[in-house]
């Protein structure tokens, strides 16, 4: 296999999953929706009781919907992440990746490819949210919506890793609902995404730790800061290192010999 082969497979895994993405509209109005609930009617209702204090990357009050944005992005990625998770699960059983995983190149590189497919399509849903949002006069400084995508790439490559991850251990398309029930609720809930640190801190030490630690709120932080033209670098390692252990083992989970696939008596194939 020459990299002519690796850069076919890589655009047609890529193309596909755009491809499909345009086609099928309902998915991308659904992702839009979720986030824009909460962002016109969630936020309405608790700007009163959730006021925002001066904490950083901000330099000033800020309403609770411009706070709350950064996470919406990371809900969309978190969500997209789930989904490409539950696809694989579609795909691996009925699917291309059926054929796929039986072809020459070798597989942590058809994952790798499915999960930069699943990346691509959750940034560009995160740019229309950010869009809406501009319409809805939550504005960031123009530079910043440049300077969020490397933090965009990188998590969404880390929730998305964490997506295939789970997929390795799912075997029937009917265990995958439950199953992300107890990943998708207690990330985004016990996270940064809706409130700060400290306000959780209030409330309970415990789950100020949980949240402090979750790499979804590191995911949020490094947007958040990229968002308006800081660079975090606590929240940028934190992420890295999860995309990097999330990934490497679901290349493990999807090997035949070692991983999953295996050990409960599923097949790639």
């Amino acid at each position: 296999m020459n990299p002519v082969h690796y850069w076919r497979a890589l655009w047609g895994i890529v193309g596909r999953e755009l491809l499909r993405f345009v086609k099928q509209r309902e998915r991308f109005i659904s992702a839009l929706v979720r986030p824009l609930v909460w962002l016109f009617i969630f936020a309405a209702g608790f700007r009163a009781a959730l006021g925002i204090a001066i904490t950083a990357p901000y330099e000033t009050y800020i309403l609770y919907e411009v706070y709350i944005t950064p996470g919406l992005c990371g809900m969309i990625q978190l969500f997209n992440g789930m989904q490409s998770s539950f696809s694989m699960v579609y795909d691996r059983e009925m699917g291309s990746m059926r054929m796929l995983m039986v072809c020459p190149l070798p597989r942590w590189f058809l994952l790798l490819s499915k999960l930069l497919a699943g990346t691509a399509v959750s940034v560009l849903q995160v740019y229309v949210f950010l869009a809406i949002a501009w319409f809805y006069e939550i504005e960031a400084p123009w530079q910043g919506y440049l300077w969020v995508l490397p933090a965009l790439v990188l998590s969404g490559l880390m929730l998305g890793a964490l997506g295939l991850l789970l997929s390795s251990f799912i075997k029937q398309l009917e265990n995958f609902a439950g199953v992300m029930n107890f990943v998708i609720f207690p990330m985004f809930f016990m996270s940064t995404a809706l409130y700060p640190l400290w306000k959780i801190k209030e409330s309970s030490d415990l789950l100020h730790t949980l949240a402090q630690y979750n790499p979804f709120s590191q995911a949020v932080e490094l947007t958040r800061f990229a968002l308006y033209g800081q660079f975090n670098q606590e929240a940028f390692i934190y992420t890295f290192a999860a995309f990097v252990i999330f990934m490497a083992a679901a290349i493990i989970g999807y090997n035949p010999s070692k991983g999953m696939m295996t050990k409960k008596g599923g097949g790639a194939g």
